[in-house]
């Protein structure tokens, strides 16, 4: 059985998401693998940021956290880093650079030990650049004329803009740009900060302290609060590999 997947506007590693954390983990090993890769393009500064802020965020709960440093391609075939994988209870990829992000982990060895703990319940988490790494597409760069291209596909009918509320209010142009022109059969979902959408792949509960949005075909986003639940349907690549 698989397990519960959180695709989380942001907000990782605060207390702010304790609830969501927590959540993850029950039923499961009390150990979290987390992956600083997004943020790898950032120096080693920043690297160094997010993997105190992930150990000081789990001690708090009482979990056990082990930073996996997959910083490029060749991190991610490492065999040794692979196996650390096994075990976890979740799994966490943390923001930054969706694009580098989806390059560095697909069809790699530690993406297979991730998906194969997933496909084995442990559950899967992915903020900000996580999030869109984990759905059906990604754009190279963070400007609306972007072109879409592959992500990692876990969630293969969803395309995810996080960080919503912030840019709807800052950036409404990319929100416009970013819900025209998707590939048939995907579903924009705008996940404000500090906001997750739970469960997977086509039911959810939105956990936190806003709220998510889902663009249908015509018309403005319709918002879901805390506990509400979202459905979608399956797309029509996933009927087709299961045909």
């Amino acid at each position: 059985m698989t397990g519960p997947i959180a695709l989380v506007g942001s907000g990782e590693f605060l207390p702010g998401m304790d609830e969501i954390d927590r959540y993850l983990l029950a039923g499961g090993p009390p150990r979290v693998v987390f992956l600083p890769t997004a943020a790898a393009p950032e120096g080693r500064e920043r690297l160094e940021y997010w993997v105190r802020l992930g150990l000081d965020h789990y001690e708090k709960l009482g979990v056990e956290a082990e930073p996996l440093l997959v910083l490029d391609r060749a991190d991610a075939e490492k065999p040794e880093l692979a196996e650390r994988v096994a075990g976890a209870g979740l799994v966490y990829l943390s923001g930054g650079n969706p694009a580098y992000l989806t390059d560095t982990l697909h069809d790699s060895a530690v993406w297979r030990a991730i998906h194969d703990a997933w496909k084995s319940g442990s559950a899967l988490a992915g903020c900000s650049a996580g999030a869109i790494a984990l759905s059906a597409v990604v754009r190279e760069r963070f400007a609306p004329d972007a072109p879409l291209r592959p992500a990692l596909e876990l969630i293969d009918n969803l395309a995810v803009l996080p960080h919503f509320d912030r840019l709807r209010q800052f950036r409404p142009e990319l929100v416009d740009a970013r819900s025209r022109n998707l590939p048939e059969g995907l579903t924009l979902v705008g996940i404000d900060e500090d906001t997750a959408i739970v469960g997977g792949p086509l039911e959810w509960t939105v956990m936190g302290r806003r709220r998510a949005w889902v663009f249908p075909a015509e018309g403005d986003p319709q918002p879901f609060a805390a506990g509400e639940t979202l459905k979608f349907r399956r797309s029509s690549k996933t009927k087709k590999s299961s045909a």
